[in-house]
């Protein structure tokens, strides 16, 4: 997965933890457009969308493209990007990251911090 910071571009390894300077381009999917309140930032793969929103939880997820949402990430700080593939989703708070490998029912935060981070993208 790949996080755009303010100090450049990182490679984050989800399995290891492992980062490198990444100097190639990112190339973000278009963020659905979603009639909710406070959205900081969105993203889909396939019916799955995710928006980061600024509330508590951060986050409110939809299995069935936005037709119902749940909302997950309870315990998370205030978030400022997202990326999604299939059940994977991170999510970026200002210098962490957070993944889960089960469609957001269950998190674990990586140990690596970066600088300040714009985007994520998988």
């Amino acid at each position: 997965m790949i996080a755009a910071t303010a100090a450049g571009m990182f490679v984050v390894d989800l399995e290891t933890e492992e980062i490198e300077p990444y100097d190639g381009e990112l190339e973000l999917p278009p963020s659905p457009e979603l009639s909710l309140p406070r959205v900081v930032a969105t993203a889909a793969a396939g019916s799955t969308v995710v928006a980061v929103v600024d509330a508590k939880p951060p986050m409110l997820v939809s299995h069935d493209a936005g037709v119902t949402w749940r909302e997950s990430g309870r315990g998370l700080p205030k978030g400022v990007a997202v990326a999604v593939d299939a059940d994977t989703i991170v999510f970026a708070a200002r210098n962490r990251l957070y993944v889960s490998e089960n469609g957001g029912l269950f998190w674990r935060a990586l140990a690596v911090e970066l600088p300040e981070i714009h985007a994520v993208a998988i």
